[in-house]
């Protein structure tokens, strides 16, 4: 009989990683962001102590852990006010397509330093004109001798000034037509012809988003990850552990603004009482608490059946997840803002900044549009609508 509780091992590393989090806290997190600073230092620690590549094989560096491990660390760093954007990227989307679909000569270049933090890579895929519809990427790579020249455009990339390597979705030459065949080359970032810019953005964070412009990059053979014909396997090998990755970083912001706005309407007095007395208050942070706490328990689920093999199914509940968790964070905040009073606007308490952070949740990795087309047809029977 299952008591829907997660293993000691996750209960032991949750509590493990908020502890080491806990030491940089929020105030550090947006100290750097708003300095145009990276959190490197926390980066690296949580590599050295073995959780950046726990989802990893061991025989790379990595923990030899599920998905659901690597989502635990993701959620209980956003928890403790430190969301890093490149968890999901790095570990969990690239380390897990090298980890499955890489040969061994590519795990053992690449692996090692996603496990400790030297090597992070990041992850491309939407293209200005191609958005949420990735049949329509054009990023083209056409074989040169026995390499290839790679080019296109990408955007909204995170954190490409922080990374070795990025993880490129692509399409052969001969494929340009009909549906997606992706192709993975991984690009080093000072590669000759990729370059990128910065996009301006409202958020307060220490990644970047950039505009990546590919203008013949020759790569080796080797470079390609899979095989050329491997088709949307590949690919979705890396999406599915994107979305509950996405729910989990969603979940720990949420937990971590209403732990804040509980403290505060405990402490905070009006008319006689703390205002969290009031029900106008406590309700609202009692429905937050029920809404987290469902999305977790889903996120859980899509974890499970990640690391079961179930892909369909994963499929259906991670996007269910990643779908609960962002609107979850997105109410939370607002709550969290509203209990605040006059001081849910200002930058001592920290809760505005974090309503365009969860408010990208509902956006990426995959909008909550495409996630309700995909439970219309798939979960529900629905003819397409796209």
């Amino acid at each position: 009989m299952s008591t829907f509780t997660e293993p000691e091992e996750r209960v032991e590393l949750r509590k493990q990683v908020a502890k080491l989090a806990g030491k940089y806290g929020r105030e550090y997190f947006t100290e750097k962001a708003r300095a145009g600073e990276k959190t490197t230092e926390l980066w690296l620690e949580i590599g050295k102590n073995g959780y950046l590549g726990i989802n990893i094989p061991e025989e790379y560096g990595g923990g030899g852990g599920g998905i659901g491990d690597i989502a635990a660390v993701c959620e209980e760093l956003a928890a403790q006010g430190c969301p890093l954007l490149l968890m999901v990227v790095s570990p969990a989307i690239c380390g897990t397509v090298i980890a499955k679909y890489g040969t061994e000569e590519q795990k053992q270049r690449w692996l090692p330093g996603i496990c400790d933090g030297t090597g992070t890579m990041a992850f491309a895929i939407t293209e200005p004109d191609a958005g949420t519809n990735s049949h329509n990427i054009t990023t083209t790579a056409r074989r040169d001798g026995d390499g290839w020249i790679l080019n296109g455009r990408k955007i909204w990339i995170s954190g490409v000034d922080e990374a070795s390597n990025v993880l490129v979705v692509g399409r052969t030459e001969d494929a340009k037509t009909g549906k997606l065949k992706p192709c993975l080359f991984v690009v080093p970032t000072d590669a000759p012809g990729f370059e990128f810019t910065p996009i301006a953005m409202e958020m307060v964070a220490p990644e970047n988003q950039f505009q990546v412009f590919i203008d013949d990059v020759r790569l080796p053979a080797d470079a390609l990850v899979g095989d050329e014909d491997g088709g949307l396997a590949q690919l979705f090998a890396g999406l599915n552990p994107e979305r509950i990755m996405g729910a989990s970083f969603s979940t720990g912001l949420a937990r971590f603004a209403l732990e804040k706005a509980t403290a505060y309407a405990k402490e905070r007095t009006v008319f006689k009482a703390p205002i969290g007395s009031h029900q106008a208050i406590a309700h609202p942070l009692a429905m937050s608490y029920i809404e987290i706490e469902m999305a977790r328990l889903m996120t859980q689920k899509a974890a499970a059946l990640y690391d079961a093999g179930d892909e369909m199914a994963a499929g259906e509940a991670a996007n269910m997840a990643k779908y609960a968790a962002a609107e979850a964070a997105c109410d939370v905040v607002d709550r969290a803002v509203q209990t605040h009073g006059g001081y849910g606007a200002s930058q001592e308490y920290g809760m505005a900044a974090l309503l365009v952070a969860t408010r990208v949740g509902r956006i990426a990795p995959v909008s909550r549009e495409m996630i309700l087309n995909f439970v219309s047809m798939h979960s529900l029977g629905l003819p397409k609508s796209y």
